[in-house]
């Protein structure tokens, strides 16, 4: 997510090169807000940032305040009206769109709430829009007021940056799982997931988003308050695998975590070996700390393809598989006849480490020894990772000894936990762990009734929230699917019209 309230700056490029340098946490669907004051516009489509905008688009959303958004879903499907950002019309005449980066455990009860008061989440079945929904619902209440009564009955993990024709909003749950940053410019003040954003559009960071903080930003400058006491439960995941290396998350530098690790799993698996390689990108920095504290050699083994995507966040299972071998190949001078230790950064359903241990024989490795930089992934996520039941996790059911041989390694070894929490030099009490130890700081509702689809089986009546909301919405959705998934451009002034208008 990004977001920015900056007159005098050309806001919608400023989202865009934000948004591109968070590409990495989400690939399919992108989208932007804007308002010049008297209306919000939104412009979103499936695809990464860079396929759904281009400059004439860019040009044409103009104004002093605007939030962006890269999908990865984690509930509701990849569907154009699952698109974020989302917006809903209030009845006091205000426009609300919002972003979301994380997953809500209470969804369905939400909803049946929704229902039970008259309200309908448009047509989607996602988490934020159901939240946007909630925040457009309260007629007698400012934006920001309605945000304090709506944000203390959300459970789970959100990070949020909303907007509505005059203020830049951002809030984050009280145990500030997912990362929020908040950053200054000249003339304007920045919110995004990752401080990496911040630097590619020239924003000093200011600090973190406060667990259980409401942040609204206007003419009037800033002001905070709060809606939850802080218990920070920051996602262990993010120094793994999630966030950039060039990144900063509560003060540890992520890049320099992950050669941390890679230390620490040199010291607690050691192996002789003549070369050790990375599994590019993530697993990079990790290796560079295994080679360094070995001191076995490091080089490059297999190549990347740069324009093919994450395989962990595509949502087909099909999708990942083929995905593996287009985004990898090794060097096969530089990895035959070696004994190789191959660095990466964790194991979740083990297709990727298969097929690259396959391909390292072929290759003409004499051994493959894998090092993992994160211990066994036991538990599924509902905090926003899309692996939501233990069936998918390799580790699940499988000791270290059958993991080796369902990959075909020579040996495999994990950091442990101690060590992966040693090395982001954060206190294990402020550490989301559940993926790892099955501590989940947030309670889970009653028979986890939270997956993907949890909106698609909960009945939502129609009910406008303002006048004529609800069928211009639906009329929306439904001619973008019939031109062939199009964009729209949705306004609080003047419905919703083709972005070829």
């Amino acid at each position: 997510m990004f977001g920015v309230w900056a007159p005098g700056e050309e806001v919608a490029k400023l989202t865009y090169f934000g948004l591109y340098a968070l590409q990495h946490r989400g690939q399919e669907a992108a989208g932007i807000a804007v308002s010049d004051g008297s209306g919000v516009v939104v412009y979103k489509d499936l695809g990464l940032v860079a396929q759904v905008f281009d400059e004439p688009t860019l040009a044409s959303l103009r104004g002093h305040l605007a939030i962006g958004h890269t999908r990865y879903s984690t509930t509701g499907g990849s569907t154009w009206e699952n698109a974020q950002p989302t917006i809903r019309a209030t009845s006091a005449g205000t426009t609300i769109a919002l972003a979301h980066n994380g997953n809500l455990v209470n969804t369905a009860e939400l909803a049946r709430d929704a229902v039970e008061r008259g309200m309908d989440s448009d047509g989607s079945t996602s988490d934020t829009a159901l939240v946007t929904t909630l925040l457009a619902s309260r007629p007698d209440l400012s934006v920001e007021a309605a945000a304090l009564e709506v944000l203390p009955t959300l459970r789970g993990a959100f990070s949020f940056v909303f907007m509505d024709e005059t203020t830049l909003y951002a809030a984050r749950d009280a145990h500030g799982v997912r990362p929020l940053v908040l950053g200054r410019l000249e003339r304007g003040w920045v919110v995004a997931s990752e401080t990496a954003a911040l630097d590619i559009v020239g924003a000093s960071v200011v600090r973190e988003v406060e667990p259980g903080e409401l942040i609204a930003i206007d003419e009037h400058g800033l002001r905070s308050a709060r809606f939850a006491a802080p218990e920070p439960k920051g996602c262990l995941f993010e120094y793994v695998y999630i966030a950039r290396p060039d990144t900063t998350i509560a003060g540890r530098n992520v890049y320099a975590a992950r050669v941390g690790i890679g230390r620490k799993l040199a010291r607690e698996h050691p192996v002789e070996a003549d070369l050790v390689i990375p599994v590019p990108e993530s697993g990079t920095p990790a290796a560079i700390g295994y080679a360094e504290e070995s001191g076995i050699t490091y080089g490059a083994g297999l190549m990347k393809n740069p324009y093919v995507g994450r395989t962990f966040i595509q949502p087909s299972q099909t999708l990942r598989q083929l995905g593996i071998r287009l985004k990898l190949n090794p060097l096969r001078e530089n990895v035959r006849g070696k004994r190789v230790v191959v660095v990466d950064d964790s194991i979740v359903r083990g297709n990727t480490q298969r097929a690259i241990v396959r391909m390292l024989r072929e290759a003409g490795a004499l051994e493959v020894h894998v090092r993992i930089s994160s211990p066994p992934v036991n538990w599924p996520c509902f905090y926003g990772i899309d692996f939501a039941t233990r069936a998918e996790l390799l580790a699940n059911g499988l000791d270290n000894e059958g993991i080796r041989r369902s990959i075909g390694a020579d040996s495999l070894g994990y950091v442990s936990l101690a060590g992966l929490i040693a090395a982001t030099e954060q206190p294990k009490t402020r550490l989301c762990r559940a993926c790892f130890d099955g501590e989940y700081p947030i309670d889970l509702p009653a028979g986890n009734l939270i997956g993907k689809h949890v909106l698609e089986g909960v009945d939502r009546r129609v009910a406008a929230v303002g006048p004529g909301e609800v069928d211009r919405d639906r009329v929306a959705a439904s001619a973008s699917r019939g031109s062939g998934g199009q964009p729209f451009v949705s306004s609080s002034s003047g419905g919703e019209v083709p972005s070829h208008a």
